[in-house]
Order: structure tokens, then sequence, then C-alpha cells
């Protein structure tokens, strides 16, 4: 029997293994180009699947909502964009970070995320997926490479590695969501030197 517009598979959508991963960067591409233009609460599946050139049922089959949607794109974003780097050095580490943090932020995605951001105070569902995801992966990264260098004794026993954390991810946010200067290499140089090490150097 013929399956209609209606059928069980669009109004069901189903969990699993994404079918062509390529498709599936595709459509979180488009979701993020939608999220720049209009803002999280104008974005529909509808124009997702518009930009993307793609059926909704193709997106209801990866995503049950615009929110899992997006959850996922910030998750997939946070992992492949930013490295997790290793050099032996605080300095180093944290200035290889940032820089390519602040890259992928000034990139598409920092238009994405400023319109973001501004709806989370009044989306509370978003707020906490988009902290346990995209935040937390950053936060992450830059606690490991703190505790690394902890390890290898550059850092005092005293030092505020939480707060590190934070002044690291404000900088950043402040100049892309503020002030508008520019999130470049000598930004994150004097931040790295003039700011975070000398927080916590031993």
């Amino acid at each position: 029997m013929p399956t209609t517009a209606y059928s069980d598979e669009t109004r069901t959508p189903q969990r699993g293994r994404p079918r062509d991963a390529t498709r599936d960067d595709a459509l979180r591409q488009a979701a993020l180009d939608v999220m720049a233009e209009v803002g999280y609460r104008a974005l529909t599946m509808d124009a997702v699947a518009a930009r993307a050139r793609a059926g909704k049922a193709t997106i209801y089959r990866r995503w049950e909502s615009k929110l899992d949607l997006v959850v996922d794109t910030c998750t997939q974003l946070a992992s492949r964009s930013v490295p997790v780097p290793d050099t032996g050095s605080l300095a180093e580490d944290l200035r290889e970070f940032l820089s390519s943090f602040a890259a992928f932020l000034a990139g598409p995605v920092g238009r994405a995320a400023q319109a973001l951001v501004g709806e989370l105070p009044h989306e509370p569902e978003l707020a906490k997926a988009f902290r346990e995801t995209f935040l937390t992966s950053q936060r992450n990264v830059l606690r490991g490479l703190l505790d690394r260098a902890s390890g290898r004794g550059e850092l005092r026993p005293d030092a505020p590695l939480a707060m590190t954390v934070e002044l690291a991810g404000a900088a950043l946010t402040h100049r892309l969501m503020l002030t508008g200067e520019p999130l470049d290499v000598p930004f994150v140089d004097r931040l790295v030197d003039q700011v975070l090490v000398p927080l916590v150097r031993s």
C-alpha cells in the first residue's frame, strides 16, 4: 500500500544511527544558518528543510524536535571544532585551545551562538541542554589542561582553577557578545600571558 505524506514514519520520529553523516552535517549547518538569521524562537523545521533542500520527514527521522536538533548541533560542533592540546606547557596549551575556540566563535557559528544565548533566559529546556553539552564540554577541556599542568608542577597549590576556567570563557564571550572587538591572536596572547597564567602559576 503506498505511503502517504501522513505516514507513521512522518508522525512518529525514530531515533537511531544516522543514515548519512554528510547529510546530517548539512542539516545541522542549515539549522545554524537559519538560527543566525531569525533566532531560536523563530527557527522552524520547515525553514531548516527549505534551507537544506530536504524533506521535513528527513529531519524528523533524525531529530524529534527543534530542541533536539539545536542541542545535537551544539554538541557536534563542540566535539569536532576545537582541539584538545597537550604540548607539555600550560601557556601553549591555553594559547592553542583558546585561539582555536576564538576562531570557531568568530566564524559563522558566532552569529548563531549570539542568537541562541539571547534565548536561554526564556527557554529553560534549551538553557539546561546548552549548558550540559556545549558549555560543559568546553569547560572540561580547559579544566583538563589545568589539571595536567598541576600534575607537572606548573600551578601553585591554591590556584583558583574553577575561576580560571570561568575567566577564560567570559573573556571570549565579552568580546563576541558585547564589545565586538576582534577575537584575534593578539587578544588571546594577552589573555594567556597577562591574566590566566599569572593567576595560577606556581
